[in-house]
């Protein structure tokens, strides 16, 4: 049995990858176009492991993918592959449309030709997970309840609104072609591997470099915060016991306001690398806001706590204690990015 995973040298895919490979001995086929997100450094440590095979390429390439399908038959193929910064959305958005909506087209169809040729158990057995994100329910008042996965779609940018047209393009598949498929919806992760144009790994960067932390508006927006491992760990319970055609919302049970989010980070690089009498805090600025910025999100994840069993083990605190710890132990890791001019917001 073997594991397909595509945007496998991404911050989620490659968390993913090193997990499965440290706990199982099942063969993954990573599968990356190595944008500039996509780092094949992440795998260092799972390099030499017989049951790692990467292969560099875009899911829009729909013989490549089939040919890979058809020679390695995997039991599940997994999709991390997607362009996911709001910011680079609204600068870029083509490129959205080509990955997260046009790839993601390409990929159903490869799957829905890889089934045609496989036997009936085999195909019973198989799964197509999608990963996908919070943002396609658009925007929670304070008052509101947490997205659960009834919610009305109402994405909000470029980026929010490719996902959504992916969501309903796995739908479609299953629906029409009959491919078992099974969707997930997360809060936001963060963890080792995030590419520093995120918040929380570019604070850390610059607050360390001594450089200013910018903070968009008022730094009011609430996100729920899951840590990346607990996120595989959810990817892991749904694969295993999902139900085909459903959707499993995850999140980490912990909103916080971007700006809490700082003062926690910073607090713990004050106790890690403390500054003589001053704190890192005081390199928080905030900046002219992005436009459409969604003010919270929230996620209900009760389906997938009282049908599967998952629940988060990562407290906020502890999670982003790791998280500094392991970018202030892998700033060569940063600085490679940099040497490859990798472009930081």
């Amino acid at each position: 049995m073997t594991i397909f995973i595509t945007g496998a040298a991404g911050f989620i895919g490659s968390n993913f990858v090193i997990n499965h490979l440290a706990n199982s001995d099942e063969p993954v086929i990573a599968f990356d176009k190595l944008t500039y997100a996509g780092n094949i450094n992440n795998f260092s440590s799972v390099l030499n492991n017989k049951n790692f095979l990467f292969f560099k390429g875009d899911i829009n390439n729909l013989n490549l993918v089939n040919d890979l399908l058809q020679e390695f038959k995997p039991r599940t193929i997994i999709n991390f592959a997607a362009e996911t910064h709001v910011d680079r959305s609204i600068n870029s958005p083509e490129i959205f449309i080509k990955t997260n909506v046009v790839g993601t087209f390409k990929l159903l169809e490869a799957t829905r030709l890889y089934l045609e040729k496989i036997n009936l158990k085999n195909k019973n057995q198989f799964r197509f997970l999608h990963i996908s994100t919070d943002e396609v329910f658009g925007s929670l008042k304070l008052s509101e309840k947490g997205f659960n996965e009834n919610n009305q779609y109402l994405p909000n940018s470029p980026y929010s609104a490719s996902k959504a047209s992916s969501d309903h393009l796995v739908r479609a598949w299953f629906k029409t072609y009959d491919i078992p498929v099974i969707t997930t919806n997360c809060s936001n992760n963060y963890g080792p591997f995030q590419f520093p144009e995120k918040l929380i790994p570019l604070s850390i960067y610059n607050a360390i470099n001594n450089k200013k932390i910018p903070l968009y508006g008022d730094g009011q927006q609430i996100r729920d915060w899951l840590y990346v491992l607990d996120h595989c760990d959810a990817i892991n319970s749904v694969l295993e016991n999902g139900k085909i055609g459903e959707t499993y919302n995850i999140g980490g049970e912990t909103e916080k306001t971007n700006l809490e989010v700082l003062k926690t980070l910073t607090t713990v690089l004050d106790e890690l690398i403390p500054k003589n009498n001053k704190s890192y805090n005081d390199q928080i600025i905030f900046i002219k806001d992005r436009p459409g910025h969604d003010r919270r999100y929230s996620i209900d994840a009760k389906k997938l706590q009282s049908e599967l069993g998952w629940y988060p083990k990562e407290s906020f605190s502890s999670g982003i204690y790791k998280t500094v710890q392991w970018y202030l132990e892998n700033l060569k890791w940063v600085e490679d990015l940099k040497l490859k001019k990798r472009k930081f917001f």
